[in-house]
């Protein structure tokens, strides 16, 4: 069995960081997030409901069930949803649930963390009743960029994209989802990329996502990435500093692209 390994790991921090990301985003990620009345939805690496919450207020009369491997995450989901949403405890590689049981399976910011994503999506596909989707909303850190731009801050960021490497994850998944879902026998699929742009003009979205999701990632981090000696202790405050001075300054600008995979299943 693959062994799951969340990068950011779960500090209280962490998990204040996953709502306050999913809720300045919700509108770009889930601008196509629709299923029918009636459709029974696997949500599959719910973690603290971030994402749940947007799936229920999107979809009413969808029966979602939500699964996680982490309990405290899990116990933060269902005190902020109750019992609008089935959570379960569970391993994404050992779900205990028959053949073909779901209509669709969300998954969001999952992949990216997994030694075995094509492994996922197989054992995931067998979940599905004849005509079913999997979609997954994943990031691509390689395409970050900004201005200005320090060799600090470059070499900051960079430790977030070894370190998942190093974890058996994949920073740059989002530009292989294409290719993951046609590998898992999917016979239609649609990729769409979720750019994100953010400059003075939106305070919103730069405190929102480049401060408190892109340094907020950085953030979470820190003590792993120091304890390894990856990076110089000096260099890194200084890369953090410099996107957050990027993030408040009256100058700076901050892109990124998220991709939406939806795939069907015959």
């Amino acid at each position: 069995m693959a062994e799951l390994r969340y990068v950011h790991g779960y500090a209280p921090e962490e998990l204040d960081r996953l709502v306050g990301s999913a809720n300045t985003l919700a509108a770009l990620l889930h601008g196509d997030t629709r299923y029918p009345p009636g459709a029974r939805v696997l949500e599959a690496g719910c973690g603290v409901g971030a994402q749940t919450r947007h799936l229920y207020e999107r979809c009413p009369g969808v029966d979602i069930v939500s699964i996680d491997l982490a309990r405290p995450s899990l116990m933060r989901a269902k005190a902020a949803l109750g019992d609008a949403v089935a959570f379960v405890q569970a391993n994404l590689y050992a779900l205990p649930f028959g053949e073909r049981v779901f209509d669709h399976i969300f998954l969001c910011y999952v992949l990216e963390h997994l030694p075995d994503p094509l492994g996922a999506l197989q054992h995931l596909r067998a979940l599905l009743k004849p005509g079913g989707t999997i979609s997954a909303i994943e990031g691509d850190h390689g395409s970050a960029f900004w201005h200005p731009e320090t060799a600090a801050a470059r070499a900051a960021w960079a430790c977030l994209q070894q370190l998942q490497t190093q974890g058996g994850g994949d920073g740059h998944i989002g530009r292989r989802l294409h290719a993951l879902f046609r590998a898992s026998g999917a016979v239609d699929i649609q990729v769409k990329p979720l750019p994100v742009y953010c400059d003075p003009t939106l305070p919103d979205m730069m405190d929102g996502f480049a401060d408190k999701t892109i340094v907020g990632m950085l953030k979470g981090i820190e003590a792993e990435v120091l304890a390894r000696n990856m990076i110089a202790r000096d260099l890194w405050h200084q890369g953090v500093q410099d996107l957050l001075d990027l993030a408040h300054g009256d100058e700076g600008s901050f892109m990124y692209t998220f991709f939406r995979a939806t795939a069907l299943y015959a």
